[in-house]
């Protein structure tokens, strides 16, 4: 063990019995009104478990769960899954992917390095063509545009005469119909590098639930799509433009949100595709979060690769802004170091032979083991460890709200009762996942069949003599509209408030559950207290002292 081994906590021996960690996803606190508040879907459901855990637990806190608290660049900046896992899992705070890149291109890092000189050269001895892939986008969650903008203009300075931009719609972590927007702003930039001489050009998209950006290998057709549309020019919209393809989807689609947008692929004068990724070419896809980046990357650099027909694998020199899975080392070329995220608990309390259990659907799985465990793929120990995935269903979540609930609960209640797992850690998805879709009733629904499952959660652990944490991630649900800064809704044509599809800057509930067992304290002197508290606060439930370098328990 060396020197993860843990000390014992001297002045209080650890509960008794098992403890869990319940992760309600994209639940959040609004910060002003409690009831009634127009658009907040967590207080419009009935939740009598959540009300009456809020009301009757002895330790109820509200963490920071977005901005520098989770090492975003700042505190406007929307938490997210990746993060708030992260921060939880590891116990401090650690710059994000975000910052990390902000910080390579103020220093010129990101330029200075091999991969992009390596990147450059290669379109210029080629005379290929340098193609950029990813979420056009400003939510600071998946990507940004400026990361984009500076590349393209770093590329014109530099001398490559050919730029093709593959520019995914978000509709998601920003407004849900936004896309001609980023789409305008980015046109502008690809204008002045035509003025300098540069064929310069979109080439494909298409919205981020639709096409390229699947995850923990959920639907590949999604990725499929995308391949298709960036890689072979083949879509079933074809126009002369991106901003033609937004205005004449959403005329043949009024209610299309951007994320669901279909693929498109630009098209010259004769009807063929602008920008094909060709034998020769270079391609950098520019998200800097890893869990919706990884299986388009495995696209491009796996020569035995079996989840689709590719139909042609181009020879190209293939890059991600950042490494999005240190383990398994995809991709094999990236442009900025990712955060390395070390002596995280879950390894922890491997080293000191406790048993945990993560379980979750599909959709949350990686959340509760890879971006928990510090962005690591696999398990500390084999024999200590379990992991759960319940497959999600391959439907649009508002047409499911109540999503694997159930069958997470029903398994989770079976390891409780089985006794032999003293940490399990679990994650419900709906109020993010359905929340994403701006659609007040089928959220409302998808918070109601969590708190159904909570309340069985809490009879089985109060049955096993356990102890229940909830928690939550970032928020979501609480706020489904779009707002003016005096926090009123904002409203369309018809009056109605427009829907929000992004997460919420609102802070997230905490609170500690047992039904037996001397009473706890909390802190009073942590009012910035946050999600990278709760390692620490795990450990001294478990009976250890927490390292010197976590953020602190919670527990007085």
């Amino acid at each position: 063990m060396g020197e993860f081994t843990l000390d014992r906590n001297p002045s209080f021996p650890g509960i008794e019995g098992q403890l869990v960690l319940l992760i309600l996803d994209g639940v959040g606190l609004y910060k002003g009104r409690t009831e009634g508040y127009e658009g907040n879907a967590v207080d419009l459901a009935s939740t009598p478990t959540l009300d009456r855990l809020l009301a009757e637990a002895p330790i109820v806190m509200r963490l920071k769960a977005h901005g520098t608290a989770v090492g975003l660049p700042s505190d406007d900046d929307m938490g997210n899954s990746e993060v708030g896992h992260n921060a939880m899992g590891a116990g401090r705070v650690f710059v994000q992917g975000a910052q990390l890149v902000n910080r390579a291109i103020a220093d010129g890092t990101m330029f200075s390095g091999p991969v992009w000189k390596g990147l450059v050269a290669r379109v210029i001895q080629r005379d290929s063509t340098f193609h950029l892939i990813g979420l056009l986008s400003d939510g600071y969650v998946h990507s940004h545009i400026d990361h984009v903008v500076t590349m393209i203009r770093r590329l014109v300075e530099e001398g490559v005469k050919r730029i093709r931009i593959h520019a995914l719609a978000d509709g998601r972590d920003v407004d849900p119909v936004s896309y001609h927007v980023y789409i305008d702003r980015l046109e502008t930039v690809l204008a002045e590098a035509k003025g300098a001489g540069v064929d310069a050009a979109v080439a494909s998209g298409g919205g981020r639930m639709q096409i390229t950006m699947d995850r923990y290998e959920a639907d590949w057709t999604v990725v499929e799509r995308g391949w298709q549309a960036h890689v072979l020019g083949e879509a079933p919209n074809r126009f002369r433009t991106a901003a033609e393809a937004v205005r004449a989807i959403r005329e043949r689609d009024p209610e299309i949100t951007d994320q669901y947008m279909p693929s498109f692929v630009v098209v010259d004068e004769e009807g063929r595709p602008v920008g094909p990724i060709l034998d020769g070419d270079a391609v950098v896809f520019f998200n800097f979060r890893g869990d919706r980046a990884i299986e388009i990357s495995r696209a491009f650099e796996e020569e035995d690769f079996q989840a689709f027909d590719r139909k042609c694998r181009p020879d190209v020199l293939y890059a991600g802004i950042m490494e999005y899975d240190g383990d398994l080392k995809i991709p094999k070329k990236y442009l900025v170091n990712p955060p390395a995220i070390d002596r995280t608990l879950g390894e922890y309390l491997a080293a000191n032979d406790v048993t945990q259990f993560a379980l979750s659907e599909t959709q949350k799985f990686g959340h509760v083991t890879y971006f928990w465990n510090g962005n690591r793929g696999g398990k500390f120990d084999e024999k200590l460890e379990t992991y759960v995935e319940i497959p999600s269903d391959r439907v649009l979540f508002e047409q499911r709200p109540w999503m694997k609930a159930a069958e997470i609960t029903d398994r989770t209640l079976e390891a409780i009762r089985a006794g032999d797992q003293r940490f399990l850690r679990i994650n419900f998805a709906n109020g993010d996942m359905v929340g994403h879709s701006g659609l007040l009733e089928p959220t409302v629904l998808a918070v109601e069949a969590v708190d159904l499952c909570l309340s069985r959660l809490v009879r089985g652990v109060d049955e096993a003599d356990g102890t229940l944490i909830v928690v939550a991630d970032h928020g979501n649900a609480d706020d489904m509209v779009e707002r003016d800064k005096q926090g009123r809704p904002k409203r369309d044509d018809r009056g109605e408030p427009r829907r929000r599809t992004s997460h919420s800057l609102n802070p997230v509930p905490f609170l500690i559950h047992r039904a037996r067992g001397p009473e706890l304290a909390l802190r009073d002197d942590l009012p910035e207290a946050g999600l990278a508290n709760v390692a620490a606060t795990v450990l001294e439930l478990l009976g250890f002292a927490a390292p010197e370098e976590y953020e602190p328990s919670l527990l007085a």
